[in-house]
């Protein structure tokens, strides 16, 4: 259902004027009231955010046919997800995230064309399935606060060595798993970075009942959406489909041993205990790219030359090449592309995404040893001579181009689970239910 899929992307907030009804008192003066759920820091949980949150899981648990768990522990799980959504608005809001409306609406679009629709559909769309279009906007903006938020605290955070990167790429050769992608589930008992021993001890002893549950034939999705603090608990635990290079270096050593439905043996990390589950398993096949290998002649205008006087002079140029001059030798002298001159204009092998458009546009119009007519771009004016095309096995070129990326998101889990339970623990909470 479009309503379900909504949900379950974008989380938006869907309640009914009878759910309002149940939360809130009366005061002295016959006006209605909302309750507090819990304090955070000088802000508020409002019981009315919290049985709105927990008819939303509920109705996706019921629409995936999964057993929802007792009320009680439901509640104490959505409660503490509002709580921790409240701790990191208040910082956002602390530093100085803004989500302005032009970047709001360009995420509300991307929401609209996933379903279907337009941006200016959006609105009567989501009040067709029952959700208001302001609260919608107001969660989607407070969603980007947060992911904002996380890009500065922790992705900006994360640092990569070169050799760090060198070991990466090392440690990557004939790991048969690094081309694979896993979907990943795990339930994740969280320790403080303050625990005691004791506290320690609690955790371990909580994390191998889960797992006796688990071997004895309990859900995991059941026992992840009861037990789990991890940031996907209410889904179920569920990771998503993570690639073989980019999964945590604990789950690395862990998830190409096992087998489909198959759930790991109590691990520790930095953040806690966890159980990790393999969803399903898929190859990655090799990434073949079409490139272009093309050397240029770029002429830029100044307070001498026009448009049309670069025109001219590379129509010259051009005709000089044809006419016999070497291509190479007249862009070592002529070309004002400094990363390219040197080598006689070329550009060495390019895939699709390299050149802007209008130069990618002319090399796929030309034939092997063609010259282009001059063109100009925003770099300035060009004359291209196509050397050759190939259909080319990027996969290791594009591992070493994503490597540093993939370092960051293996980090991230981790770093992302420590950074929240760090923001959790300095801050201050008091449960009013």
């Amino acid at each position: 259902m479009k309503a379900v899929r909504l949900l379950i992307l974008f989380g938006c907030l869907c309640g009914t004027s009878d759910l309002h009804a149940q939360t809130r008192e009366l005061s002295s003066t016959g006006e209605m009231l909302d309750g507090i759920a819990a304090v955070v820091n000088d802000g508020v949980v409002l019981k009315s955010q919290l049985e709105i949150e927990i008819q939303r899981i509920v109705q996706r648990l019921e629409a995936q046919g999964t057993q929802i768990p007792p009320m009680n522990t439901l509640a104490e799980q959505v409660l503490e997800r509002l709580v921790v959504n409240q701790i990191q608005l208040q910082r956002a809001q602390r530093v100085g995230i803004q989500i302005s409306d032009e970047t709001l609406n360009v995420a509300l679009a991307n929401v609209a064309q996933r379903n279907g629709t337009s941006l200016s559909e959006l609105p009567a769309m989501l009040a067709s399935e029952g959700i208001d279009y302001a609260a919608y906007r107001a969660e989607m903006r407070e969603q980007l606060s947060i992911e904002q938020l996380r890009q500065r605290d922790v992705t900006g955070r994360i640092g990569i060595t070169p050799r760090e990167l060198e070991e990466y790429l090392e440690r990557q050769e004939g790991r048969a798993f690094q081309n694979q992608e896993f979907n990943l589930s795990q339930i994740l008992i969280s320790i403080s970075a303050s625990a005691t021993a004791e506290d320690v001890e609690t955790a371990e002893r909580e994390i191998a009942d889960i797992y006796k549950q688990v071997q004895a034939g309990e859900s995991f999705v059941e026992l992840a959406i009861s037990r789990s603090d991890g940031q996907n608990a209410l889904e179920g635990g569920h990771l998503g489909w993570r690639k073989g290079e980019e999964l945590p270096t604990l789950f690395a050593e862990i998830v190409p041993g096992l087998e489909i439905g198959q759930v790991s043996e109590p691990v520790r990390s930095a953040s806690g205990f966890h159980l990790v589950k393999l969803d399903d398993r898929r190859g990655s096949d090799p990434i073949m790219q079409q490139q272009t290998r093309a050397r240029h002649i770029l002429i830029s205008t100044n307070e001498v030359l026009d448009d049309e006087a670069v025109y001219q002079k590379l129509l010259e140029l051009r005709q000089q090449i044809l006419d016999g001059d070497s291509f190479e030798a007249v862009a070592k002298v002529i070309s004002e592309d400094p990363g390219s001159a040197v080598d006689g204009g070329d550009l060495g092998w390019a895939g699709p995404d390299v050149f802007v458009p209008e130069f990618q546009a002319v090399c796929d119009e030309l034939e092997i040893d063609e010259i282009s007519k001059p063109f100009k771009t925003s770099y300035g004016w060009h004359i291209i001579q196509l050397l050759d095309r190939r259909v080319h096995d990027t996969t290791e070129e594009i591992q070493r181009q994503r490597a540093i990326m993939s370092i960051r998101n293996s980090k991230m889990s981790e770093e992302t689970e420590l950074w929240m339970r760090r923001l959790r623990d300095e801050a201050f909470v008091e449960y009013r239910l």
